[in-house]
């Protein structure tokens, strides 16, 4: 059986554990998404707004703050099944 089953039960308890530690670098991450939406958004209306290239600009930094406090933590340990 290949070791990378699909898992129909749902994440593991480590797993869960995994995202949760993870979760500060995702938000960041959707942060720099929207960023760029409504700066694609914003060219049908006059183009993005210094406040729009501010916003991602400082989603950028932190996503960049964030990675660089994930890389210094303990990792979290996955279970081996």
């Amino acid at each position: 059986m290949n070791k990378h089953s699909l898992n129909l039960d749902g994440p593991t308890p480590a797993e869960l554990n995994a995202i949760d530690a993870e979760w500060p670098l995702i938000a960041a991450e959707l942060d720099v998404l929207d960023a760029e939406i409504t700066i694609i958004n914003a060219a049908d209306h006059g183009g993005p707004s210094p406040l729009d290239w501010r916003r991602l600009r400082r989603a950028e930094a932190r996503v960049t703050r964030v990675a660089a406090e994930l890389a210094v933590r303990p990792a979290v340990r996955k279970a081996v099944a």
